[in-house]
């Protein structure tokens, strides 16, 4: 891609110091080009100023700068560029590490912001031909108040939130006898009031719910209790629901499915309800009806879908752009239930949807009338609110907060320290990380150490198996015979134990990222005799799907691993074994050669691991700061494990600086939604 400086004639004068002359286009472009050379920029941000710069030639390199600190945002999560903020924190908006710390001084955006009002930045921009005022138009970008936006994202928020608001105003028709419905479904509860009652009770009166709670709070058992309820009532009207569910992943939606249909079988409802209600769990993608190689989808508002309840699990890491796909192919008259932990990280595409829409979920902000409807139901006075408006916090009073963890007992160690970096108490965390108990464990290591960290992955910490348990299985426990039933069963039996341990990392790159760590741990289990090889393919390798794979039926994130199974001819051949998607527990097989998008997953990014559980998980949190290691990484990264938890840190005190950093995504989605919150 050719520089930017090129394509505007930029002089080859050097650029003025300290402050840049924000009326020149021209060394703009040049210095845009050094931020791409530094990795502050993406090549694709300076490419978007080429072409507004072509578009507009007179613009104001101000207006230019703020293209390109929007581009950059969004590749961040963002939705918009936020103003204010970025003339508040101006080095904050490119994620710099902090003054000084480079090898090469270069003009930074502080320098080059300073001198900058608010009302001169935005005056620039809604008096320049590149920008709308929020509403209809044809130009690239969109200033709606203080946020700026690429006008494609400005409608994905502006869809959301209109057809949120559509929803949020609906009436439903509630069962006069919901009462002793919700009792039949949620007996002798020893919890009061029970969250789980109280979400299904608002789920059934409105057209969009909101359910939120952390691990082991009995998400899952909501919902299908929520399907219970809703199809029970529709068997006895004789028209039962059309429901579907869906998750982000296709490990989130096997998980599910599996964990759904053991607790459909469970129920204690009349058979012709529990046979209406569905076991089987797809990715979003999959209910949207992808489509290779475009953003578009086969169901969209002139073709909806055929269904009347959606419930979409894992629904943090639904970005905005497919938020706003789902919204628009859902029927008038269909339930949407969002379900998900507000407190696990984002998306990696623009927009924190789940978390911005509850924002008000652990305080509450139910109107007196929401209040005096739900303790009808609760049994018990719904104590520690903060009160609400409906008008001010409409999406509040369809919103519900599981409060009660039943994974994470009064004696858990994982269940304590995830408490600990979800509210941002760093002393308290360090402190009992320091005399842990039996399910945590921390590993602080030395300047470029990286024996004991490989050491933990190989073996374990304690009882909890490292990677030697799966090669252990699959070299003791292969069987003698040729018939491919017995090596499908261990092909299983090997899956399952590599789940046994994970090893996440925050950064993808670096000396602490999964790059580097997944070739090492390779050569180290190769040198310890555990693997044939460690580059290419080999039996035993670990490998993960990072792209969509319609024709061979993989989706992002599918993890497999290579083994030898027996072929039609009876001879053994390398194929890559995957658990399906659908739940069903079988295995899918696909020879190496077909698979084109992968990477070994000896590590793996915390992003990645959502949706996923591991009986022990391994947290890295590298040496250098960054603003991508936040508490919510953090917290992401200690709910994935179910036994055991242990914290790696390359540097000391690391840990605090991640707790104290809070992902903050620039949006306007909840002021479209209600403008006087």
């Amino acid at each position: 891609m050719s520089r930017l400086a090129d394509k505007l004639n930029a002089p080859q004068a050097p650029l003025p110091q300290p402050f840049m002359p924000l009326d020149d286009a021209a060394h703009l472009a040049r210095l845009l080009d050094a931020w791409v050379e530094r990795g502050w920029l993406r090549a694709l941000d300076a490419a978007l100023v080429g072409q507004c710069a072509t578009l507009a030639p007179d613009a104001p390199a101000l207006v230019l700068l703020a293209v390109a600190l929007t581009s950059h945002q969004l590749g961040h999560g963002h939705a918009c560029l936020d103003l204010a903020q970025a003339l508040a924190s101006p080095d904050d908006t490119l994620s710099l590490p902090p003054d000084g710390e480079e090898d090469t001084p270069t003009l930074r955006p502080s320098q080059l912001l300073a001198p900058v009002a608010l009302a001169q930045w935005r005056a620039l921009l809604a008096g320049c031909t590149l920008v709308d005022a929020a509403g209809p138009g044809e130009r690239p970008l969109v200033l709606a108040g203080e946020r700026l936006y690429l006008r494609r994202y400005w409608q994905y928020e502006h869809q959301v939130a209109q057809a949120l608001r559509q929803r949020l105003a609906q009436a439903t028709c509630v069962p006069d006898d919901l009462a002793a419905r919700l009792e039949r479904l949620f007996p002798d509860q020893p919890i009061r009031p029970d969250w789980q009652m109280l979400a299904c009770a608002l789920a059934v009166r409105g057209h969009f719910t909101l359910i939120t709670g952390g691990p082991g709070t009995g998400k899952t058992t909501t919902v299908v209790r929520l399907l219970a309820l809703l199809q029970g009532k529709a068997v006895d009207d004789g028209a039962p629901l059309r429901i579907r569910l869906a998750a982000p992943t296709g490990k989130a939606a096997a998980r599910l499915s599996a964990s759904i249909a053991a607790q459909v079988s469970a129920l204690a409802v009349d058979e012709a309800v529990r046979a209406a209600i569905p076991t089987q769990v797809g990715t979003v993608h999959k209910l949207l009806g992808s489509r290779p190689d475009t953003r578009r989808f086969r169901h969209h508002a002139g073709n909806p879908l055929p269904l009347d309840v959606l419930v979409v699990d894992e629904a943090s890491m639904i970005d905005l752009e497919t938020m706003a796909c789902v919204l628009a192919a859902l029927p008038a008259h269909a339930r949407l239930v969002l379900l998900g932990d507000k407190d696990q990280l984002a998306s990696v595409e623009a927009g924190a949807v789940l978390g911005e829409l509850c924002r008000d979920a652990e305080a509450g902000h139910y109107s007196a009338a929401t209040q005096a409807w739900l303790e009808q139901f609760a049994g018990a006075p719904l104590a520690d609110l903060t009160a609400g408006d409906a008008e001010r916090h409409p999406l509040a009073q369809q919103t519900a907060m599981l409060r009660h963890s039943r994974r994470f007992g009064a004696d858990s160690g994982i269940g304590a320290l995830a408490r600990l970096v979800n509210t941002q108490q760093a002393a308290q965390a360090r402190r009992l990380l320091q005399a842990p108990p039996a399910d945590l464990g921390l590993l602080t290591l030395g300047y470029g150490d990286t024996e004991s960290l490989i050491a933990l992955a190989i073996n374990g910490r304690g009882p909890a198996a490292g990677y030697r348990h799966y090669l252990a299985l699959l070299q003791q426990q292969r069987p003698q015979t040729s018939e491919l039933a017995a090596h499908l069963a261990w092909a299983q039996t090997v899956l399952q134990a590599f789940d046994a341990f994970r090893l996440l990392c925050a950064v993808r790159r670096g000396r602490w990222g999964v790059d580097t760590l997944n070739q090492e741990i390779a050569q180290a289990l190769h040198a310890a005799a555990l693997l044939p090889a460690f580059d290419g393919w080999y039996e035993g390798r670990p490998v993960m799907v990072t792209r969509n794979d319609y024709g061979l039926g993989l989706m992002n994130g599918d993890i497999g691993i290579a083994l030898k199974l027996p072929h039609e001819t009876g001879a053994l051949q390398l194929r890559v074994a995957f658990a399906r998607n659908d739940g069903s527990g079988e295995l899918h097989l696909v020879l190496p050669s077909r698979l084109t998008d992968i990477e070994t997953v000896f590590a793996m990014t915390v992003h990645k691991s959502q949706g996923s559980e591991f009986a022990h998980t391994a947290l890295v949190l590298p040496a250098t700061a960054s603003p991508i290691v936040t508490k919510e990484l953090v917290y992401t990264g200690i709910t994935r494990a179910s036994r055991d938890f242990t914290l790696i840190e390359a540097r000391a005190g690391v840990l605090e600086e991640a707790i104290a950093r809070r992902v903050q995504r620039a949006s306007g989605l909840l002021e479209q939604i209600a403008p006087t919150a």
